[in-house]
């Protein structure tokens, strides 16, 4: 080390020193600055890029919140529905148990009147076909015992008596 302070030369050494700080200089005008203004702008964009992370974090939350609740939305009218349907449901099925028991007591009464009908009906023809078969038997059995004017005359007195009696009673 002595000797670099015994060949030390003073002219040299601020010679050195200008070309070191000229070097410096040129350096920091055209690559420090550079270098440093890409860094910063650099470091700029990663700010943004963190902010814009974060409001993505916000909107993303904000999103699965309103999603949550268009969901719950959606269920309790999707359960509104179902109610909805299960309550039509069975409205028309007591609609059509009341509709077919109105239709059944319909045809029920359609059917007794149908069968009194048919019951008149049949007594009114069994009842003609009495008479007509009463007529008969009372015309043969007339023609016998009429056969004779003697009998004749005691059954027509006895008629025209129980005729009397019939009519007396009916007029008190």
């Amino acid at each position: 080390m002595e000797k670099l302070f015994a060949d030390f030369s003073l002219g040299l050494f601020v010679f050195q020193i200008l070309i070191f700080v000229g070097l410096v200089l040129l350096l920091k005008k055209f690559a420090w600055g550079p270098i440093l203004d890409a860094v910063n702008e650099r470091e700029e964009g990663i700010k943004k890029s963190l902010a814009a992370a974060e409001e993505a974090k916000k909107q993303m939350s904000s999103i699965v919140a309103d999603n949550e609740k268009i969901l719950k939305e959606a269920r309790l009218e999707r359960d509104s529905l179902l109610k909805e349907a299960r309550s039509m449901k069975e409205k028309m099925i007591s609609d059509a148990k009341s509709e077919a028991s109105i239709e059944a007591d319909k045809l029920i009464t359609m059917a007794k009147t149908s069968i009194e009908n048919e019951t008149m009906k049949a007594m009114t023809e069994l009842k003609n076909q009495i008479a007509d078969l009463s007529i008969d038997i009372a015309e043969k059995v007339l023609r016998n015992e009429l056969s004779d004017k003697k009998a004749q005359m005691s059954l027509v007195e006895k008629l025209v008596e129980e005729a009397e009696n019939n009519f007396s009673t009916k007029q008190q």
